[in-house]
């Protein structure tokens, strides 16, 4: 019983998204609107770092303009190897794999970072976007990362 316990905690673990983690934020007016800017490591590529810059809004400018429950969905990244590259066992497909979430209204909208493969030019692409329920929003944001260089293994094996 313990080790299934503990094979479905690493389990678990193995497939749950990205966490950011705040690592600089500018006042960018005297309402308390903010941009913040997160690091964000991909969970199935080790020595990736992301850097994803997003607009927080104040409570000022929220009782200004109304709209209280979201945030605008505006949004960077860039992404470089911070390390060696280790590949995990990673979505192939053209639509990628969903890597990080956050939500950034109560209910409808979350900004997403979404991982590709480029498999004819070797190289992943990270695509910051938002998510909504209707009416989604054209704002994007892309990086990729060069995986020609040396320092890059695949754990099970690189795709052919």
């Amino acid at each position: 019983m313990k080790r299934t316990l503990a094979a479905l905690a690493l389990l678990g673990a193995a497939v749950l998204p990205a966490q950011a983690e705040e690592v600089g934020k500018v006042g960018v007016d005297w309402l308390g609107n903010d941009i913040v800017i997160d690091a964000v490591t991909d969970p199935k590529v080790q020595g990736v770092t992301c850097h994803l810059a997003s607009f927080s809004r104040g409570i000022i400018d929220r009782l200004q303009k109304g709209n209280w429950f979201e945030d605008p969905s505006n949004a960077s990244i860039s992404c470089q190897q911070t390390g060696p590259i280790t590949i995990a066992d990673i979505e192939l497909g053209e639509g990628g794999e969903r890597v990080f979430s956050e939500r950034t209204s109560l209910i409808w909208k979350k900004l997403v970072i979404t991982r590709i493969y480029d498999k004819p030019n070797n190289t992943l692409i990270y695509l910051a976007h938002a998510t909504q329920v209707q009416d989604g929003s054209a704002k994007t944001s892309i990086s990729t990362v060069p995986l020609f260089a040396g320092n890059v293994s695949w754990s099970k094996g690189k795709p052919e």
